[in-house]
Formats: structure tokens, C-alpha cells, sequence
């Protein structure tokens, strides 16, 4: 009866609200406005996750997250290797990266935004594992929402059974039909040169980290993009825009796919990666090839491909295969277009831009797969080497290696012309 009484209360204050909101719309639409925008503030405040904290060993280990309201959750599982994802909406993490530094059972930790909306906890393990608690328990009356995840060693059949039995679908890369991205409000002119320019990493792929101030490398790459798109939008007759344009993970497949839809005749992407070795530094320009041109070419391809993984993408491994000769003809068209563009950027970069010994290298970099766009990877320096380090954090530099791109760009542009590409 009590449950009777409350819902029909319920509905009658529900009633009158709708009346009172419907005259305020009509008669008063400016503190109308400014109310509903009050309440859906007030209703909605943004999730913080203000401390983090893990304890453990190899056999078990608990992952803490303390947030500033009750967040929603999704506990899932990844293998190849085993991982945990925490599947999370948008969350604002407010504590220091190494709170949650990877110990006990887990190798690698990552976290961050999934795109609007929603994020990501992704835990990497040693060997397989399975969660035995994962809860929100309120604290200090109700100020703190305290997530909890204990999770523990278990056997390889325990852990498949795991995969096989969750009602789940992990998340894949975009196919060309699903990404239509906001970056771009309007196709490109035919008469457009189209350059897409991909800042490399994003969201919870934080990539390679400065060994002197810290800085991630998707912060490094995004705003030399955006330099970089700015530079080439003042050439005539070239339009640039941004894979990314915030702090949002794109998977690899995605970058391409985004080209592709806006019809790139040229796809740059741009990283700053670390090496064991601090003493190498220069820019670097890579194409691609099934055969690395050397070891750290194919080490680093290794780790670029591995961005998926670390968001807890689900990727095959298999390659398309090459349908007809035509196809076939395309992508060696494409790559011999590609090698023209490095070697035009290492030219303008010569005696302007420091340059790695053999600027010009080449690996399996998946990123760079797309068939029909001539495209390169632009390592910038190396977040390893404290001097590339100082000068990938100078706004002036960056701007100054923009201009040299922008050089190497135009006289790419006048050589496909001249060709009638």
C-alpha cells in the first residue's frame, strides 16, 4: 500500500511539474532556459575520479577508485594477452598516473577517455586472471563512491570459459561505413589537395612519456597537428584537418578509415616516441614495407601497433588479401607516392630540422595500410632525449618544423599535378 501511495504521489507531483514547465516555456523562455540548464547541471554533475590506489601480489591484487558520485560499470574480459577492461562513462581522472602504476598481477595499466561519453580502465595481466569482487560502496556518508576490484589468478580453462561465456562484444575498429567523424563539418572541394594529419595516440593511449617533464606524447602530437593543419590550410589550393581533435582514442583502423571518407591524397601521421638508447635523437620519416628497413624501425612499429591492444580493442591479425591486379597495382602506386613524400620532407628538413642518421626508414606500421593514400609517419624526436625532449615542448619549434612540412607538401603537390595525380 505504502509502494501504491508513493508512486501515485508520484505522478501527480510529476503531473503538475509538467503543467508548471509548459506554462514557464510559453510565458517566461528566458528563465525558462536558464532553469532547465541549472537543473541538468545539478542533475548531471561530471564523474571525477579524485584518488586511485593498488595493493597486491602475483596471485592477487586490489584496484581502488574513489569518485566524487556513484559511477556505472562494466567488468570485462580481453585475451591475447589477458586483460580486465572497466568499461566506465565519462570520467575526468584527477589523480597522478603513477597512483595506479602497474604492480602484483598486472604489467600495464591504462586509462582514459574512450570518446564522448565514456572511458576506459584497461589492466594488462601477467598470466590469466578473473575478478572476484568489482562493487561501488558509499563512504563518508555518501561524499565518496569507492570502487573496489579484487581480482585473483586463475587456470587458462577458467579464464576461456571467462571469454567465452561473458555477453559482451569487445570493442572493434570501424568499418568505413560507422566513423563519421565531427572534426569535419563539409566535404572538401574535388579541386581540394586533401591532407589528413593524424596526431598519433589519444585518450587512453597515452603513448611514450618525456623523461625530464613527464608530458604524454598524444599532448605533443595533438598540438603540433593543429599547428600543422593551420600551416597548410594558408596554401592555396590544400585542405588539412585533424583525425583527432581533442583527447579522444581513435583505433588504428579508425585513422585510415577517416582519411579514406574525406577522399586524403595524403595521410601524415605524427608521433614522439622514447628508446632505451637517450642518446639518438633527429626526426625521423617512415613508409611502409612488410620488410623493416632495420631493428629499431621494426621495434618501433611493434609498439605503434600495439595502441589498439592497449585501449582493449579486439583487432585480426589478418591481412586483406589483394583481390586483383589492379588492387595490387594501386597499393604499389600508393607506396611509391609515399616514399616521393618522405623524401621530399627529409630534404626540406636538412640543415633546418635535426634529422636521425638514415632519416628515411620503413616497417609494417599499420597505421599507414591504407591502400590508395600515399601516406608516412613523422616521428618528430624522441621523448627519450632530454634535448629533443626541450625542443618538442617549444611552440616556436614545433611551428618551425610545420613550415619545413608545409615546404615539402607543396613541392609533393606540384610533382602529383604534374603527373595528373
Amino acid at each position: 500500500m505504502k509502494t501504491q501511495a508513493r508512486a501515485a504521489g508520484t505522478s501527480t507531483k510529476r503531473t503538475l511539474f509538467s503543467r508548471i514547465t509548459r506554462y514557464a516555456r510559453v510565458t517566461f523562455p528566458v528563465l525558462f532556459l536558464a532553469f532547465v540548464a541549472g537543473e541538468q547541471a545539478h542533475a548531471a554533475p561530471q564523474l571525477v575520479a579524485n584518488a586511485a590506489r593498488i595493493i597486491g601480489d602475483e596471485a592477487r591484487t586490489r584496484v581502488v577508485l574513489d569518485f566524487n558520485a556513484e559511477p556505472e560499470f562494466e567488468v570485462h574480459y580481453l585475451d591475447s594477452p589477458a586483460r580486465i577492461v572497466v568499461d566506465l562513462p565519462a570520467v575526468s581522472f584527477a589523480f597522478p598516473t603513477n597512483d595506479l602504476k602497474a604492480t602484483g598481477l598486472f604489467s600495464d595499466i591504462r586509462f582514459g577517455s574512450m570518446g564522448e561519453g565514456s572511458a576506459r580502465l584497461v589492466l594488462t595481466a601477467k598470466k590469466p586472471v578473473q575478478v572476484a569482487i568489482a562493487k561501488v560502496q558509499p563512504e563518508e556518508g555518501g561524499k565518496i563512491f569507492r570502487f573496489v576490484l579484487d581480482t585473483e589468478i586463475t587456470s587458462k580453462q577458467k579464464f576461456a570459459d571467462l571469454l567465452k561465456n561473458q555477453d559482451w562484444q569487445a570493442l572493434v575498429p570501424a568499418t568505413t561505413a560507422s566513423v563519421t567523424p565531427d572534426i569535419i563539418q563539409t566535404s572538401p572541394r574535388q579541386s581540394d589537395f586533401v591532407i589528413a594529419v593524424d596526431a598519433g595516440h589519444g585518450g587512453i593511449d597515452a603513448g611514450a612519456k618525456g623523461g625530464v617533464s613527464g608530458t604524454d606524447e598524444k599532448v605533443i602530437t595533438l598540438s603540433f597537428a593543429k599547428q600543422l593543419t593551420d600551416r597548410l590550410n594558408r596554401l592555396p589550393g590544400i585542405k588539412a584537418f585533424l583525425t583527432r581533435d581533442d583527447d579522444t582514442f581513435l583505433a588504428l583502423s579508425e585513422r585510415v578509415t577517416i582519411a579514406r571518407q574525406h577522399s586524403a591524397n595524403l595521410f601524415i601521421s605524427v608521433h614522439a616516441d622514447t628508446l632505451s638508447q637517450k642518446g639518438i635523437r633527429g626526426a625521423t620519416v617512415y613508409t611502409i614495407s612488410d620488410r623493416a628497413s632495420d631493428r629499431m624501425a621494426q621495434n618501433l612499429a611493434e609498439r605503434e601497433n600495439l595502441s589498439d591492444q592497449i585501449a582493449g580493442v579486439t583487432v585480426s591479425n589478418a591481412q586483406p588479401e589483394v583481390a586483383d591486379i589492379l588492387l595490387d597495382l594501386t597499393r604499389r602506386e600508393t607506396q611509391a607516392f609515399s616514399v616521393t613524400l618522405a623524401e621530399n620532407i627529409v630534404s626540406s628538413f636538412e640543415g633546418q630540422v635535426g634529422l636521425i642518421n638514415n632519416p628515411h626508414r620503413y616497417a609494417g606500421f599499420q597505421v599507414l595500410r591504407a591502400h590508395d593514400v600515399p601516406s608516412v609517419l613523422l616521428e618528430l624526436g624522441f621523448l627519450s632525449n632530454p634535448d629533443d625532449e626541450k625542443l618538442l615542448l617549444d611552440e616556436s619549434w614545433r611551428d618551425k618544423v610545420a613550415e619545413r612540412l608545409a615546404e615539402a607538401v607543396t613541392k609533393y603537390r606540384a610533382q602529383a599535378l604534374a603527373n595528373g595525380g
